[in-house]
């Protein structure tokens, strides 16, 4: 393997994973080792490696691709970026307010430089964490990131490695943890040509995007060291606080060190000595603790894991929708068992799969999961890529934002959650593929028939669905959306400044049997050697409900309150909930300043 050095280069056609996996021969495997002294090479400076008198390839580990997929890749030197945040000491987990976001479509320009003067706005929200959807290079300018074909290199079109450098030391300039979601179970449909270069698929193992990467057969010994090596390149040289490991039950890997551990070890070394932790987190649909168990008890010991069942059980109670996986869900009690025991499917039988499905939380403390209301699955995942703000009412929406920020739970944010957006976040791609294109639009209409028998799905390859998904990023002339915000403003002050709320052990939930449809949350340890507890009640109907006298409690905090552009009247009784009303009663005579 020579390389070539070029300001051009040849242009290939991309390799689609479906159809150039199979591992090359060991005499395309073989490869000489490159050198070169740093004054003897530019930044910017393109190269492309020829395998044995083949065609031009880009580097499969190129930092830097700024002509696109498949043209040469550029060298970059990283040190040229001089960081500030030598002072920064990261976020501890307990504090985690995940805000996710999609740097395309989160600002006009969609770029990373110009996310940084919207940093003080989320800060003043009281998220501490930006979680950041892939960013890893892929085919064209538009595409949620989990197309991705270069997995060291930061997208061109966002503004390139140093724009992400730049944003990632803002962000802790700002107080933010930034944290990275990654894709590791596989690689996007065009422009890769990891199948040049080794045995980097395998045929054992069959994902919904295609064929498996090698993490268990043949060859697979330098797979995982690519893994692990680009997890210790996002710590090391981006500074990330964290990761966010995308489908890990989609990654198969049946050898006795499973490549999560691997990940997680390898984000431990990466950051020994920095002075924060680097927190590995997955998205996971198993219901099952192994995840996150320590590696004594035979886990992975990742810091935290996603917990969908919170979403699907709020969502099918306050929208009805009962299609695909939401089959399993929908009863109010349903809820409850999520807020206490996580998993609503611990091991019983699942409709939607035919079988049963999960296991216990084990007792773990609830900071070790992350639960959301809306992210870019949930909603880019239906045909029209609809938020909950086109779905509910306004007051079912201050509930369900009430619902995640007082849950036992890490909360996430999807980006615009917090005002109410209503511009939808469609699937978009931009590929050059005719016959890849084809198959992405077929392949989109087919996956939610389940959903919307009779919805349209919009051309995931049109720009126009693309410049649809955009955030609006406004608020303030409009009372419902910044009464809306103020709630999650207020909501997130609350889970730093009350006892009960930082305790995620101690939590029970029910339905209380007087009346129709209240759930009772009930957090935090009472008792005179406590610092108290806080009920809510949640009204998950759209009646009045009458609800029994709280004791010794006191009224504390309402969904509807006026401050929200909600309907409570000041003197209106706190025995009754109005229609998709929360309200909140704390043990000792305390009153939440708002």
């Amino acid at each position: 393997m020579a390389p070539v050095g070029s300001e051009g280069g040849t242009r290939g056609r991309g390799s689609d994973r479906r159809r150039n996996s199979r591992p090359p021969s060991d005499e395309r495997r073989s490869a000489w080792v490159l050198h070169f002294e740093k004054d003897q090479v530019r930044s910017g400076q393109r190269y492309a490696y020829r395998l044995n008198g083949g065609p031009e390839r880009p580097d499969p580990a190129a930092r830097w691709q700024p002509d696109g997929i498949h043209r040469p890749s550029a060298v970059l030197c990283l040190d040229d970026f001089h960081w500030t945040d030598a002072g920064w000491r990261g976020i501890p987990r307990k504090d985690l307010v995940f805000y996710e976001l999609h740097v395309g479509t989160f600002t006009p320009e969609g770029t990373f430089d110009a996310i940084i003067p919207r940093l003080p706005a989320l800060r003043e929200l009281g998220v501490t964490a930006i979680e950041f959807m892939p960013v890893a290079q892929f085919s064209g300018t538009r595409n949620w990131g989990y197309d991705g074909v270069y997995p060291y290199a930061p997208q061109q079109s966002y503004g390139g490695p140093h724009g992400l450098q730049r944003l990632v030391d803002a962000c802790h300039s700002h107080g933010l943890a930034a944290f990275l979601d990654v894709v590791y179970n596989h690689i996007g449909p065009e422009g890769s040509y990891l199948s040049d270069f080794g045995p980097y698929f395998t045929e054992r193992y069959r994902t919904p995007w295609g064929v498996a990467i090698n993490y268990d057969d043949r060859g697979s010994d330098e797979v995982r060291a690519f893994v692990c090596n680009n997890v210790r390149m996002w710590i090391n040289d981006y500074h990330f606080d964290g990761l966010r490991l995308d489908a890990i039950h989609a990654i198969y890997d049946f050898s006795a060190r499973h490549i999560v551990r691997d990940i997680k070890e390898a984000a431990e070394a990466a950051a020994k000595g920095r002075g924060y932790a680097a927190h590995i987190v997955a998205e996971s649909d198993l219901n099952d603790v192994r995840v996150l168990l320590s590696r004594e008890r035979g886990g992975y010991g990742l810091d935290a894991q996603w917990s969908d069942d919170f979403h699907h059980t709020a969502h099918t109670c306050l929208t009805g929708e009962r299609q695909g996986y939401y089959l399993d869900y929908g009863q109010p009690e349903q809820l409850a068992k999520a807020l206490t025991d996580t998993f609503v499917l611990d091991g019983g039988y699942s409709r939607s799969r035919d079988r049963s499905h999960g296991g216990s939380n084990a007792g773990l403390p609830g900071d070790r999961f992350v639960v959301c209301t809306q992210n870019h699955d949930q909603i880019g995942n239906r045909a029209a890529g609809d938020r909950l703000s086109t779905l509910l009412p306004p007051s079912a929406q201050r509930l369900v934002a009430t619902l995640l920020l007082l849950a036992p739970y890490l909360p996430l944010l999807f980006m615009g959650e917090e005002y109410g957006e209503t511009r939808p976040f469609q699937f978009f791609c931009s590929f050059g593929n005719p016959e890849l294109i084809a198959d992405v639009r077929t392949g989109r209409r087919r996956e939610f028939e389940a959903f919307h028998k009779d919805g349209e799905v919009p051309d995931p390859q049109a720009e126009a669905t693309f410049e649809a998904s955009r955030l609006s990023w406004s608020w303030e002339s409009d009372p419902h959306r910044s009464g809306l915000r103020l709630l999650y403003q207020d909501l997130l002050r609350a889970r730093r400044e009350w006892p009960a709320l930082r305790d995620y052990v101690q939590r029970t939930a029910r339905l209380l049997p007087t009346t129709d449809h209240v759930l009772e949350l009930t957090r935090g340890k009472s008792g005179t050697d406590s610092q108290g507890t806080i009920r809510a009640l949640f009204n998950l109907s759209e009646r009045e409900q009458r609800i029994p006298d709280g004791g010794d409690e006191h009224f504390r905090w309402s969904s509807e309150a006026e401050r929200y552009h909600g309907m409570r009247n000041p003197d209106r009784s706190d025995q009754t909930l109005l229609p998709y009303e929360c309200l909140v009663f704390h043990e000792e005579r305390q009153a939440y300043e708002s």
